[in-house]
């Protein structure tokens, strides 16, 4: 039975337990029994929560017992939390040495708003540091490895949260993603992944990477359950200065309507740019296999341009480094997290603390922003990525006065080896080659598993425009269920055993 109950989906074991078929505190025991299996070998929690978690499923249980209504759709249902998010009652590390042990002492509004819902926080997942990569090799803690083959990796920065979902330890996650975060590591895992428009979904208590492209969103295994979460988490929160002050989009019910299969009438905008030289033919192929099943469901497929998106790359990586050395110039060892005291002055203890503390993309990517910010370089660096900041945003604009939603693959190539390109930042930027316009230009996407190449799982993403939430999230239901019945059950099922585990 247990192992039974890890294999449901969210919306699954939420009807279960508010019917009472089973309760919440089995549900989260039976994911803690998985995690205690399955994760010496997949290394996808930080650190994990079992009586926090137990206590609330209980909470959840007395609840439902004593005949009130459910806090939300999900109550009670598991969630891996992203190492990112401050919470009270558990240490952030945000993947890094220098806030090793940390004990934050407020909760993030999405942690908080996740209690509310009355959803079991089982822990927190391993990330690259800072959010900083594409493969979660950067975390302080050790990689964390693919459930298909844990030779590979699960994608970055939200590795942890992504191998969760597909090691069977959770039925949904928290990930955030600045270039891809979220998208890419559900491509490399055959889960969904969500990045929400910029402002959808509160930053308050996200430890920032680069505070204009950061956003926090849903990872499940199916996109119900995707939507079901992205309503718990969304919304307006006054805390949060950059939060959009509009309703959470009708992502639940669009979901409901995409699963009829029916896309008559819709637009999806094929962008000519993404695609071609640098993805690997079983990417490619999958893709085009993609195009064809939206055909067949009635939608009408128009090519696009986006001649400014091969620019974005170039742009984001001074952007975000930029973003990243002004931001992390708060881990001072003056306030809190690590601190190592020479017994000298502040400048040397604070320099001595940053050396020890922060890892050598961190630091990378700090002395790279450093010098783009700096006088007589701000103009030809930071100014004129911005620039093309504004030429990317105008290609959306452009691109969706044709067509209602845009595709492409989700990442250029499948999971890599472990080691394979860690040693080589360029070759490491290049995974996020597709994901990294939807973040520049603050618009929403979200990647769905699309089959497999040579064995590996491949995603489809779909983009929408600003609060297009409901029409990419119809897309991707239809999509999905099409998959789904062509192939006689989601990809998810053919994740193979875990060596160790009980898969």
């Amino acid at each position: 039975m247990s192992e039974e109950l890890t294999r449901l989906s969210a919306a699954e074991l939420a009807e279960k337990i508010h019917s009472r078929e089973v309760s919440a505190v089995e549900v989260a025991q039976a994911h803690l029994d998985r995690i205690a299996a399955v994760d010496d070998e997949v290394h996808a929690f930080l650190h994990v929560a079992t009586d926090a978690a137990l206590a609330s499923a209980a909470m959840v249980d007395e609840s439902l017992d004593a005949g009130t209504a459910p806090a939300s759709p999900l109550a009670g249902v598991p969630l891996a939390l992203k190492d990112v998010f401050t919470t009270l009652d558990m240490p952030t590390t945000a993947g890094s040495k220098i806030l090793d042990g940390w004990r934050p002492p407020y909760d993030a509004t999405v942690a908080s708003r996740l209690r509310a819902a009355g959803i079991t926080i089982l822990g927190k997942t391993n990330m690259d540091e800072f959010a900083m990569g594409s493969s979660t090799e950067y975390s302080a803690y050790g990689p964390t490895r693919n459930p298909w083959d844990t030779t590979r990796v699960p994608g970055g920065s939200g590795g942890g949260s992504a191998a969760s979902l597909a090691a069977f330890e959770a039925p949904l996650a928290i990930g955030t993603d600045t270039g891809g975060s979220i998208r890419q590591p559900a491509a490399f895992t055959g889960t969904v992944g969500v990045k929400p428009t910029y402002g959808g979904v509160s930053r308050y208590g996200l430890i920032a990477c680069a505070s204009s492209l950061d956003q926090g969103g849903p990872c499940a295994r199916t996109v119900l359950d995707a939507a079901l979460l992205h309503e718990v988490i969304g919304g307006h929160d006054p805390l949060d200065s950059t939060s959009i002050d509009e309703p959470i989009p009708a992502v639940v019910e669009a979901v409901r309507l995409g699963a009829t299969g029916d896309l008559s009438g819709l637009r999806v905008g094929v962008v000519r740019e993404m695609g071609g030289e640098g993805y690997q033919p079983g990417v490619r192929a999958s893709f085009d296999e993609a195009l064809r099943q939206l055909e067949k469901l009635g939608a009408e497929l128009v090519e696009v341009s986006c001649p400014h998106f091969e620019y974005g790359l170039a742009a984001y990586y001074l952007i975000l480094p930029s973003e990243v050395s002004s931001n992390l110039a708060r881990f001072d060892a003056m306030r809190y997290g690590l601190r190592v005291d020479t017994g000298a002055s502040a400048e040397e203890v604070m320099a001595a603390t940053r050396e020890a503390g922060f890892g050598p993309e961190t630091k990378r990517r700090i002395i790279l922003g450093t010098y783009a910010l700096s006088s007589g370089y701000y103009d030809a660096y930071y100014g004129q990525a911005q620039k093309v900041r504004t030429l990317i945003a105008r290609d959306f604009a452009e691109a969706f006065a044709q067509a209602d939603v845009l595709v492409s693959p989700t990442t250029p190539t499948t999971a890599f080896p472990i080691g394979d390109k860690v040693d080589d930042p360029l070759a490491m930027y290049l995974n996020d080659l597709a994901t990294i316009p939807t973040n520049l230009a603050g618009t929403a996407a979200l990647s769905v598993p699309s089959g497999l190449a040579d064995g590996l799982p491949v995603g489809l993403q779909v983009m929408a425009p600003a609060l297009g939430e409901a029409v990419m999230y119809r897309v991707g239901a239809a999509y999905e269920a099409a998959r789904n019945a062509e192939d006689g059950g989601p990809l998810i099922n053919r994740v193979p055993s875990i060596p160790g585990g009980a898969g």
